[in-house]
């Protein structure tokens, strides 16, 4: 009986999954097809017992009732793989392993007869199976490539399952794989749940459960959401770019610009929830959520807090620098997040910034503060200039003095000619200045200047 339940709730899924895809069928991409490649353990300790029958037993008669089910679904296919049934124990074959049925549509009986075909005997090779199971899947796009790894032990040749799976992840040849580990003692688990999720079947019900969720999982539709909220909790926030990232691989799997719909609520994506997701909400700076916790099957929502404001660098008509920008930065960090220009408006999270303008002399103002919902208005002081009409080859700087006497060096002028005209912000300056042709450092000319607002300074050096 408990066989036809499962067999029952398959079923089910399988038509919900079918109504669904055709309601749907006009606004979306055409679904993916899935593969799935159950990898079974068929070492000689398959044939342990385990309650009223043996671990092999179990294993078979739960998979056969599932590929039955599983037949009837139009896009997808099945294959199996086992391990450790080609050679005794005593052999010590670490390459046991064969692709017993290949991937096809309706194959269900040719799994079913392979299943009663294999005998369990010999080693544990699950590092060299998964490496051999790379080549199981053909080569085609639009595809979900899934493995569910049925043991009852560890790898036994010395290789590194873990390892393996996650770079055989990483080149897309799967997803992220189910392990069923049967009679698995505690303290072993941590070897398995490293290559993919695992599901301890501690007894025989609970192995029919698993098999249940693994397809429940795989095959039902899951969506997000992403509420994104304002410093108060309000759900207000909209207009960002949204990223959901391979938390393995680091490559984006989704990208979408958030939409709140007219009653408020932000709209849906969906995804598969097969893969880890990093969420990266594209705020500046962005706001990172490591490792969503996605409920296959289910509709989810994520609630996150990135309150934005903005900040106006206001250009009061043509700048004589040109097109001036400001380096922003959080405070008191020393990473760029944005060259801001004058003239524009651009959202930052709320919070307080340090402000770098690209004026000479550089003008740099800390604890800028951004708030929610807010416009933050920068300007600078009207710059003057500096006119220096001699036309000399030489060697000169320009240097800012400071209140107390010293001096910051600010500019060199070109070696080929000493004429320029610059725009400088209003303060008092030193210019230090040799011709090419003076023959000695004593002919070097040093002039002190002050540059005002709005007016223009000539400087004229002199020709020793």
């Amino acid at each position: 009986m408990a066989y036809w339940r499962i067999l029952y709730c398959l079923m089910s899924l399988l038509l919900v999954l079918s109504a669904s895809g055709a309601a749907l069928g006009q606004d979306k991409k055409p679904p993916p097809k899935t593969r799935i490649l159950f990898l079974l353990d068929a070492s000689g300790s398959m044939l342990a017992k385990w309650e009223n029958s043996d671990r092999m037993s179990v294993a078979k008669n739960l998979l056969t009732h599932l590929v039955d089910s599983l037949d009837r679904y139009d896009n997808l296919e099945v294959a199996l793989r086992a391990y450790g049934h080609q050679s005794g124990r005593e052999r010590n074959d670490c390459k046991d392993t064969k692709l017993e049925v290949p991937f096809a549509a309706k194959n269900a009986a040719a799994v079913k007869k392979k299943l009663q075909q294999i005998v369990p005997q010999g080693n544990t090779p699950i590092t060299y199976s998964l490496l051999q199971s790379a080549g199981d899947f053909p080569e085609e796009k639009n595809t979900r490539n899934v493995i569910i790894l049925i043991t009852d032990g560890l790898e036994s040749c010395g290789g590194d399952p873990c390892a393996t799976s996650v770079a055989l992840q990483k080149k897309r040849i799967f997803l992220r794989p189910f392990v069923i580990g049967i009679g698995i003692e505690p303290e072993y688990e941590k070897q398995l749940n490293c290559i993919g999720q695992y599901f301890n079947a501690a007894d025989v019900r609970t192995f029919q459960k698993v098999l249940t969720e693994i397809v429940t999982q795989t095959l039902s539709q899951t969506t997000v959401a992403v509420d994104l909220k304002d410093a108060q909790g309000k759900s207000v926030e909209s207009n960002v770019n949204l990223t959901f990232v391979n938390a393995l691989t680091g490559v984006p799997e989704y990208n979408y610009v958030h939409y709140r719909e007219s009653n408020g609520k932000p709209d849906k994506l969906e995804v598969d929830a097969l893969l880890t997701y990093d969420l990266v909400v594209n705020t500046v700076p962005p706001v990172v959520e490591r490792k969503l916790d996605i409920q296959p099957g289910k509709h989810n929502v994520f609630a996150v807090k990135a309150p934005q404001g903005e900040l106006y660098l206001r250009q009061d008509g043509p700048s004589p620098y040109g097109q001036l920008s400001a380096i922003v930065r959080q405070q008191g960090s020393g990473k760029t997040l944005l060259a801001q220009s004058f003239g524009s408006r651009q959202k930052y999270l709320a919070g307080r910034y340090d402000l770098e303008l690209l004026t000479l002399p550089r003008i740099y103002l800390k604890d800028v503060e951004v708030k929610q919902g807010q416009t933050s208005t920068i300007t600078y002081p009207v710059p003057g200039q500096l006119n220096i009409p001699t036309d000399l080859q030489g060697y000169g700087s320009l240097y800012q003095v400071e209140e107390d006497g010293s001096q910051q060096w600010l500019h060199d002028l070109p070696e080929k000619s000493s004429k320029v005209v610059l725009a400088m912000q209003p303060g008092k300056y030193r210019l230090v200045y040799r011709m090419k042709s003076a023959q000695g450092s004593k002919f070097t000319d040093v002039q002190e200047f002050t540059i005002r607002s709005g007016a223009t300074t000539t400087v004229k050096i002199f020709n020793r």
